[in-house]
């Protein structure tokens, strides 16, 4: 009286042998698709519409952010070689790995410091002046590797470099600070004007 079903239904399969009608599989897709016709691809439609709109939003943005006047500072992007350097000489990260880490981790720091700044026409006076600066020392770093290639490397030019780095970093941040202050103190004025 135990049978197994696996083998009850595998015997009955093997006895009996379906076949569809011939042309049912025909019949079967021709009424599918009068019942359910097929969509046109509106997504790929829409994707091209949503590249498009992103493509010219990103573009006026960037045209408002080059055009705009009275928000633009000037443009300071902390490079460890320059293009003379890639010409005829060394920097201070070809020396060893770990003044190289030391550079890659003060320009990475530097750079991140300046795309953080928001420049507004209160606080841009004060954003061009430290800009100076930070030019001005730029400048400063590019003297020391022109020494540093034409001396070669010694612990004053390279101590020197690296306190360059630092100095830069270290001005950054403090124009950091003074805008926090600046914002702060322009916060405690509107709302004692609304009080």
């Amino acid at each position: 009286m135990s049978q197994d079903l696996r083998e009850l239904f595998k015997r009955e399969r093997e006895e009996q042998k379906h076949e569809m009608q011939q042309g049912h599989e025909d019949r079967f897709l021709r009424r599918l698709d009068e019942e359910l016709p097929r969509k046109k691809n509106s997504s790929f439609f829409f994707l091209k519409i949503a590249a498009t709109v992103l493509l010219l939003v990103t573009a006026g943005y960037f045209g408002f952010m080059k055009y705009s006047k009275g928000h633009t500072i000037k443009e300071i992007i902390v490079d460890g070689k320059n293009e003379a350097q890639e010409e005829k000489g060394i920097s201070l990260g070809d020396l060893s790995p770990d003044l190289k880490k030391v550079e890659n981790y003060y320009v990475a720091n530097i750079n991140l410091e300046l795309s953080k700044l928001e420049v507004s026409d209160d606080n841009k006076g004060m954003v061009d002046s430290f800009m100076d600066q930070l030019e001005s020392l730029n400048t400063e770093y590019l003297k020391l590797n022109e020494e540093l290639n034409q001396i070669g490397p010694n612990d004053q030019t390279i101590s020197a470099l690296i306190q360059n780095l630092q100095l830069r970093l270290q001005l950054l941040q403090k124009l950091k600070k003074k805008l926090n202050n600046l914002n702060t103190s322009k916060n405690e004025q509107v709302e004692t004007n609304i009080i």
